[in-house]
C-alpha cells in the first residue's frame, strides 16, 4: 500500500449559515484550550512540590502523568474517531479533561492531584479528531488549510500555556490555575456539543482491544522509563526493565496490527514513505522542540550566584516563551508560499533544518535575552511549518476511514519525542552538575541544545531521504495554495480541490 493516492473533492460543510463558517475555529479553539491545559504544570512544579509537602522528582509526575495518559489515550481516541460516534468521542475526553482538571483544583492530597492530571492528559489525544472532522466537513477550499492550522496547535499552545501558568503561579494559588483549566474545557465541552457535527459518513469498525491493549501498554513501559530513568538511574533494574518490556510489548503489537482485520492503526499504511516521513520528523523535531521549552526555562530562571542566566520571574520567563506561538502561526502563512514554490515535501525538510539551526545559535549565543526570544521565534516557525505540513503528508496517502488513526500516531510520536529530549536534558544537567552543587554547569546547556540540535539534524535527512520518488507516482504532488489563502486552497484555479500531479 505505498502512496495511496488521496483527491480531494468539494464537498459541504456540516451544515448552512453560522454553523458551517464557524466549525473550524471551535475546532482550533478546542485544540487550543486541550494543548495550553496540558503545558500547565510545567511552571508550577516547584509550587506544587512546596505546597503539597513532596519532593522535586515526586512533583514531576504532574508533567509525566499527562504525557503518559496523553500518549496511551490517543491511539484509542483516534480510532473511536474514524466513524459516527466521533462527537462523543471527542466529548467523552473533554468530559474527562474536565473532571480531572475540578479534581486537581480541589484535590485535598498529592495522589489525587496526579489523577486529575492524567485525566487532563485525555485531551493531547484530540487534536487528530479535530483533523478527522475537518478532513469530512469543511468545504475543499478550506480543509487543507484547515488541517494544517489545526496541526500547529500544539506548539502555539505550548507557547500561550507558559505565560497564562507564569503568571497564575506566581501570583495566585496553583489551583486557580486548574479552575482556568476547567473553565477552558467547559466551554470547549459546549462549543463542540453545538457546533460538531453529530454524524460521520465513515463507516463504524470495531475497536481492536489487543492491539489497544498492546500498544498503550508498550507506550507506557516505554515512556515511563525514558521519562523516570534518571530519577531511577539510567542502568537500574526499573529502568532497564521498563524500557526492555517496552520494547517487547510494542514489537508484540506490530505483529498484532499486521495480522488484525481491523487494527487499531494500520501499519501497511505507516510505512507508506510520506507517512514514515512525517512519523520520523515528528519523533525527531519531538525532542528539539520540547528540548529549547524545558532548557529555556530552566536557563532563564537560574537565579544569582550560578554565573549565568537571566534570574526571572515566572511571568517574565513565560513571555520569553510566548513568541513560539507567534512563530507557529507566522509559519503556517510561510509554509503556504513555500508549498507553492517549492512543493510539499520540501517544506518539512526545511522546519526541521530551521530547528536545528536555531538551536545551534542558542548553544553558541544565549548570553543575551534577545537571543532567548529570537531563539523561542524561529523555533516556533521551524516546528511550526514541519507540523502543518504532516498532517498534510498523511492525509494525501490515508483513506478517510484511517485519518484518525493515522494523525494519532502522528501525536503520538511526537509525544515519544518530548519524552526522549526531556530524559536526555534530565541525564545531561545531572552529569554537568558537580558533586554538593544546586545548579548544573553553563556547558550543560550547550551540550543538551547541541544534542538536540543533532537530533533535529536527524529529521532533516529522514524527511529528505524517506518521500516517494518521482518513480513512486505521487512524488510530485502538492498542495495547492490559494492566494491569500494558506495551504490547502485549490491550485489549479478551477475550485475542485482536485489534486494535481507533476507540478
Amino acid at each position: 500500500m505505498n502512496g495511496i493516492p488521496v483527491r480531494f473533492r468539494p464537498r459541504k460543510g456540516p451544515g448552512s449559515g453560522a454553523r458551517s463558517r464557524i466549525l473550524l475555529p471551535s475546532l482550533m479553539f478546542t485544540a487550543l484550550s486541550v494543548s495550553v491545559i496540558s503545558t500547565l504544570g510545567a511552571p508550577m512544579v516547584p509550587t506544587i512540590a512546596r505546597e503539597q509537602h513532596v519532593s522535586l522528582s515526586a512533583a514531576q509526575w504532574v508533567l509525566t502523568v499527562t504525557l503518559l495518559a496523553g500518549a496511551v489515550s490517543g491511539p484509542v481516541l483516534g480510532r473511536l474517531g474514524d466513524g459516527p460516534g466521533r462527537r462523543g468521542a471527542i466529548q467523552g475526553a473533554l468530559g474527562g479533561v474536565l473532571v480531572g482538571s475540578v479534581l486537581a483544583a480541589t484535590a485535598p492530597f498529592f495522589g489525587l492531584l496526579i489523577a486529575g492530571r492524567a485525566l487532563q492528559g485525555l485531551g493531547m489525544g484530540l487534536m487528530p479528531l479535530a483533523i478527522s472532522v475537518a478532513r469530512e466537513h469543511l468545504p475543499a477550499q478550506r480543509m487543507r488549510t484547515g488541517i494544517a492550522s489545526l496541526s500547529i496547535t500544539t506548539s502555539v499552545g505550548a507557547g500561550l500555556g507558559y505565560p497564562v501558568t507564569g503568571i497564575i503561579a506566581q501570583h495566585l494559588d496553583y489551583r486557580a490555575g486548574f479552575w482556568f483549566a476547567a473553565c477552558l474545557s467547559a466551554v470547549a465541552l459546549v462549543v463542540v456539543s453545538l457546533v460538531v457535527p453529530a454524524g460521520s459518513a465513515v463507516p463504524r469498525r470495531p475497536l481492536d482491544v489487543t492491539g489497544a491493549v498492546l500498544l498503550c501498554s508498550g507506550l507506557a513501559l516505554l515512556l515511563l522509563a525514558l521519562s523516570q530513568g534518571v530519577a531511577w538511574g539510567p542502568a537500574s533494574p526499573a529502568t532497564l526493565g521498563c524500557l526492555g518490556a517496552g520494547v517487547l510489548v510494542l514489537a508484540l503489537w506490530m505483529v498484532q496490527a499486521s495480522r488484525a482485520r481491523h487494527p487499531l492503526v494500520d501499519i501497511r499504511l505507516v510505512r507508506n514513505r510520506a507517512v514514515l516521513a512525517a512519523n520520523t520528523t515528528a519523533l525527531l523535531m519531538g525532542i528539539g522542540m520540547y528540548g529549547v521549552l524545558s532548557l529555556v526555562n530552566l536557563f532563564t530562571q537560574v537565579p544569582d550566584g550560578a554565573g549565568y542566566g537571566f534570574h526571572l520571574s515566572l511571568s517574565a520567563t513565560g513571555l520569553v516563551l510566548m513568541p513560539l506561538s507567534l512563530g507557529s502561526i507566522t509559519a503556517n502563512r510561510l509554509a503556504s508560499a513555500l508549498v507553492l514554490r517549492i512543493g510539499l515535501y520540501r517544506v518539512l525538510p526545511l522546519g526541521a533544518l530551521l530547528v536545528c539551526v536555531d538551536l545551534i545559535m542558542l548553544a553558541l549565543w544565549r548570553d543575551h535575552l534577545s537571543v532567548l526570544v529570537l531563539g523561542t521565534f524561529l523555533l516556533g516557525n521551524g516546528v511550526g511549518a514541519a507540523y502543518a505540513v504532516m498532517p498534510l503528508l498523511i492525509v494525501r496517502h490515508v483513506p478517510p476511514s484511517e485519518t484518525g488513526s493515522a494523525t494519532s500516531f502522528n501525536q503520538v510520536l511526537r509525544t515519544v519525542g518530548g519524552s526522549v529530549g526531556s530524559a536526555a536534558i534530565s541525564a545531561i544537567m545531572l552529569a554537568h552538575t558537580p558533586a554538593g552543587a544546586a545548579f548544573p554547569t553553563g556547558d550543560a546547556y550547550t551540550t543538551a541544545l547541541l544534542a538536540t540540535a543533532a537530533a533535529s539534524f536527524l529529521g532533516v535527512v529522514a524527511a529528505v531521504a524517506m518521500p516517494p520518488r518521482p518513480a513512486d507516482g505521487s512524488a510530485g504532488e502538492t498542495v495547492g495554495v490559494a492566494s491569500g489563502g494558506g495551504i490547502g486552497a485549490p491550485s489549479d484555479g478551477t475550485g475542485s480541490g482536485i489534486v494535481r500531479r507533476g507540478s
